[in-house]
């Protein structure tokens, strides 16, 4: 059984004038432990599987399961990275992390609440920034809170919508490298949105492409390069050029139709 599925899901958008299908009915599913990246052109549906698998929204067509359970309603398994921070500006980055552990739907102790933290702090290379506030870190700092935060209550599954996307190509390794090492140590599942195919290739035991809106699969490629990948040198390796070759060939027409008006 898959930890996720999308059995025939599909989405469609009605407002007051129109209907907008944004995503055509799917199947897809995602096996436990599994690093899945979806990839293809802005507004092909992407983010829209994300925000089913959790619960965000509910599928027009089709059925949505986790663990065999149809998804009604806020999927707790579930952590969600989006591509803002959304760090409150007031709380310091330990106030920020420790958040998640005060929406929990049971009490944590303050001590084992600081614990928690602290540790979480530790993992994400934090140490000597736990009383800076939001304003006072960098892009990157940022980053690892939300991570962090999204890490600290333990979900099983990790959803991320381009977390990274507006970081610069040398800090994003680094982030990419710790994200790695963080969902292997962890054995989690991921689900991992990007426009960008090497990252995708770097991070993915499965790249699915999609198509340009109404999104459809339009291919499901694996990636045997072996593991631990270092993600500092491995876009110079022949296998990784041809895999890329390979998802640009099946991409770049819909990339070219996603800009048509």
């Amino acid at each position: 059984m898959p930890k996720v599925e999308l059995a025939g899901a599909g989405k469609t958008f009605v407002t007051r004038d129109r209907a907008v299908e944004a995503l055509q009915p799917i199947d897809l599913g995602v096996e436990a432990h599994e690093f899945v990246a979806l990839v293809g052109p802005s507004g092909c549906g992407k983010s829209t599987i994300l925000n089913l698998i959790a619960g965000l929204l509910a599928p027009s067509a089709g059925a949505v399961r986790y663990d065999g359970h149809a998804v009604e309603g806020v999927n707790r398994h579930v952590g969600y990275m989006t591509q803002k921070d959304t760090l409150l500006p007031w709380r310091t980055a330990a106030d920020n992390i420790r958040i998640a552990l005060e929406l929990k739907s049971h009490a944590v102790s303050r001590s084992e609440a600081n614990d928690r933290v602290a540790q979480m702090i530790a993992l994400v290379g934090l140490g000597g920034f736990e009383r800076h506030y939001p304003a006072e870190l960098s892009g990157g700092m940022r980053k690892r809170v939300a991570l962090a935060r999204t890490l600290i209550y333990e979900p099983e599954t990790l959803l991320m919508d381009e977390p990274f996307g507006a970081l610069d190509a040398q800090l994003k390794l680094l982030m990419l490298d710790q994200l790695q090492e963080l969902t292997r140590q962890r054995r989690m599942t991921v689900v991992f949105v990007t426009h960008d195919l090497g990252e995708a290739i770097t991070l993915a035991d499965r790249v699915v492409v999609f198509s340009a809106r109404p999104g459809r699969i339009r291919t499901i490629r694996r990636i045997e390069l072996p593991r631990p990948r270092d993600v500092f040198r491995i876009r110079f390796a022949e296998d990784f050029a041809h895999l890329h070759e390979a998802l640009w060939d099946e991409l770049k027409d819909e990339v070219a139709r996603g800009t048509e008006v």
